[in-house]
């Protein structure tokens, strides 16, 4: 589901331990993401699909990226693998008025 920043910070509030995927390369989480992220590629297939394979499917996901296309594509990857709570940042972290580290 796509929201943006207010919504989707809206939704992570009133959710239970949510977890915010950052999709970007290393690189570019390393240079500034929002607070709490866990990074996880999606330019780089496999390694994405395996830390899909660990993740909890019955948790919430925060999903970003720069402008929001590839979190656009991992959130619908992610519901493919049957995962249902998942929440994508229009705009991505560029449009991001919030804190970041």
């Amino acid at each position: 589901m796509d929201l943006t920043q207010k919504e989707w910070i809206a939704s992570k509030a009133n959710t239970n331990a949510p977890v915010v995927l950052d999709v970007r390369t290393q690189e570019e989480f390393d240079a500034a993401h929002i607070p709490g992220a866990q990074v996880l590629d999606i330019q780089q297939p496999q390694q994405f699909m395996d830390g899909l394979s660990k993740l909890n499917p019955e948790t919430h996901y925060f999903v970003y990226c720069r402008s929001g296309a590839r979190s656009a594509k991992a959130c619908i990857l992610l519901d493919q693998s049957g995962f249902k709570n998942v929440y994508n940042l229009l705009g991505g972290i560029l449009e991001w008025q919030g804190p970041t580290e």
